[in-house]
């Protein structure tokens, strides 16, 4: 199986007052503008995914949106395991359960470096990836998707994506 992880775009910045829930702190209008051209270099460098799982978190619903209209990704999922903060055996618990060649993630840092971490071999004991907004990668699994098990192809920053257009 092959697993597609994505941090969502560019959002707002925090701001109590305008929104107190965090949740619902949606996508600048220049990280938007900068998700679209990223998702049309996604197009063009992998094929899209079976199934699309999603952070609940109005941002990261937003960058699926996103992919979904201009890099041709079917519609997300919302899936509380890629919450903030979420623990990589969670994520890996509910893929190993999820059928289909190609998946794809979208969530949030830290839980996506460490979910990224966790899947390679030696992860356990790695620190957390960083992961730069919209930056994409690519891990295949032989076998089970189980961790330490997966090898990275590639890990793209958003402005590779962006040129690839």
């Amino acid at each position: 199986m092959e697993l597609l992880v994505v941090r969502h775009a560019t959002a707002f910045e925090r701001s109590p007052r305008r929104w107190p829930d965090d949740a619902e702190r949606p996508l600048s209008p220049q990280g938007a503008a900068r998700a679209r051209r990223a998702a049309l270099g996604l197009k063009r460098v992998t094929p899209r995914p079976a199934r699309v799982l999603v952070s609940p978190l109005r941002r990261a619903r937003q960058t699926a949106a996103i992919l979904t209209r201009f890099a041709g990704w079917p519609e997300a999922r919302e899936c509380a395991q890629l919450l903030p903060g979420a623990s990589p055996q969670g994520v890996l618990a509910l893929l190993a359960r999820t059928r289909g060649r190609r998946l794809a993630v979208i969530g949030h840092q830290p839980a996506l470096g460490r979910l990224l971490a966790a899947c390679l071999p030696g992860g356990a004991r790695a620190a957390a990836f960083e992961f730069r907004k919209m930056a994409v990668a690519l891990l295949a699994f032989q076998g089970s998707v189980r961790p330490g098990g997966a090898q990275l192809i590639w890990l793209l920053p958003p402005r590779v994506l962006r040129a690839a257009r």
